[in-house]
């Protein structure tokens, strides 16, 4: 298996090292191979908001960067760790930037085999809400999400400080390395069902060919499915995602698309 990293900072310090450090613990409890990404490695281009990526498809941004090649590690990778500073109570700028160059995935997910989580150094206080937008994205981008972890000290560190992040790292990584080896596809949840059932049936009604968001459920075959990656639903989720299409349909409808019903997927 392989878990990649992608830092934020560019200083090879605080987050730098808390990233390394887990990176050593994984490979340390298992046959991990790993991989520690600085972002301001690589040339990352404010994203125009042409919308490209979205109607027509990720190879027609107009931007030539290293973008893909990010998601190509991404690709490769079973398992992603994101880990930034608290930046005026939020991501590091090059995560952002990142994560918006990322938008069309939030439209197609795609990472559901591999395992996410996040970490966040700061030296006073309100990381744990970027911990919570991580975990939001993770789960967005398709992920199987493994809560992250803020980490708090002021430079230089302390032993003690220093002991209390080794202590929560350790924790990070027994349920990150326990979460690569679990089966890789579980139930969704009811919001998680509802997010794909709404969306699937919102995309089928109210776009058409021309949209790449209709062509990639259409060719994944998501329009038929019941979540997206093959899962046994229970008799109940398979009742509430049918009426999540419904409740998707009558909403197409008031935009003037017209009401098709559907049936309940498997």
């Amino acid at each position: 298996m392989k878990v990649t990293a992608f830092v934020a900072s560019a200083r090879k310090r605080g987050t730098y090292q808390a990233a390394c450090r887990l990176m050593d613990y994984l490979r340390v409890n298992g046959d991990i191979e790993t991989e520690v990404v600085a972002l301001s490695d690589y040339n990352l281009e404010l994203c125009r908001g042409c919308k490209q990526c979205f109607d027509r498809g990720e190879e027609y941004c107009p931007l030539q960067d290293d973008r893909d090649v990010l998601v190509e590690k991404i690709c490769e990778s079973d398992g992603l760790v994101l880990a930034t500073p608290n930046y005026s109570f939020h991501v590091a700028g090059r995560m952002k930037i990142f994560l918006d160059r990322l938008g069309y995935v939030f439209h197609r997910p795609q990472f559901f085999d591999k395992i996410f989580t996040n970490i966040v150094f700061q030296g006073i206080y309100g990381g744990r809400k970027i911990n919570r937008y991580l975990d939001f994205v993770g789960n967005g981008l398709g992920f199987r999400v493994v809560r992250g972890i803020c980490l708090t000290s002021v430079e230089p560190v302390t032993e003690k400080s220093q002991q209390r992040i080794d202590r929560s790292i350790r924790r990070l990584g027994n349920r990150f390395y326990s979460a690569l080896n679990k089966k890789p596809y579980g139930s969704p949840s009811l919001f998680d069902l509802m997010k794909f059932r709404m969306s699937r049936t919102s995309i089928r009604l109210m776009l058409d060919e021309s949209s790449r968001d209709y062509t990639h459920y259409r060719d994944q075959g998501w329009f038929d499915a019941g979540y997206f990656y093959p899962v046994r639903l229970s008799p109940t989720k398979r009742l509430v995602g049918w009426m999540f299409d419904r409740m998707a349909s009558r909403s197409a409808g008031k935009n003037g698309t017209g009401d098709k019903t559907t049936q309940p997927s498997a």
